[in-house]
């Protein structure tokens, strides 16, 4: 299925429906996201995305992840415009952009990770819309996903789960966090969907 994007509208959020599925595309400046769900019960199906080229009136996004890419081998794709999406962007938030999980905070202190490497988990956010997937550009292999809706406002951050691909039993899960930012360093703090304790460093990409 080719994407059908208006090419003047860039860093959104749109969904169009397949049938049962849904497809949820996130589109900055430079990025872009696919994932598709189970419109019913949120069950995954699907996710791939990375930096994107134009080509006349086409996108053409070079993934660096793709959940089937043993299945499909795809390493990129063109994807057509036009104007068939439904924009469901919501208000800008604190936090919009794309953050790379840099470290934890541990009581002894930080302990960061090293950004250069090719396993990656990146966390986009836009407007209202989050999503988190574990990558590695090396090999584009996939290690799981999540997204929904998500809030951020005066150091509270909640988001809510519409898909998850490591446990489709945690849709519909709300999840409230702290946060702070620093300069381009995003301070995570709460319990994950297992309940576990955690402390993230999240650091803005460029």
């Amino acid at each position: 299925m080719a994407f059908l994007l208006p090419l003047g509208l860039m860093a959104q959020v749109y969904s169009f429906t397949e049938g049962p599925k849904t497809h949820r595309v996130f589109m900055d400046e430079s990025y872009l996201v696919e994932t598709v769900f189970n419109t019913e019960d949120g069950f995954f199906i699907f996710s791939r995305g990375g930096y994107f080229t134009m080509e006349k009136d086409r996108f053409k996004v070079q993934f660096e992840f793709n959940s089937n890419f043993e299945k499909d081998s795809l390493t990129y794709k063109k994807y057509d415009r036009g104007a068939s999406w439904k924009n469901i962007s919501t208000l800008d938030q604190n936090l919009e952009g794309k953050w790379l999980m840099a470290g934890r905070v541990k009581p002894e202190g930080e302990q960061r990770r090293d950004l250069t490497r090719s396993r990656k988990t990146m966390k986009i956010l836009l407007n209202g819309y989050f999503q988190w997937i574990a990558f590695d550009t090396a090999n584009m292999s996939f290690k799981g996903t999540g997204g929904g809706t998500y809030t951020a406002k005066d150091g509270a951050y909640v988001e809510t789960l519409d898909y998850f691909s490591r446990d489709p039993q945690k849709v519909g899960k709300v999840l409230p966090f702290e946060y702070r930012q620093n300069k381009d360093d995003w301070y995570h703090k709460g319990f994950t969907s297992k309940g576990e304790p955690m402390h993230e460093i999240w650091h803005k990409r460029n």
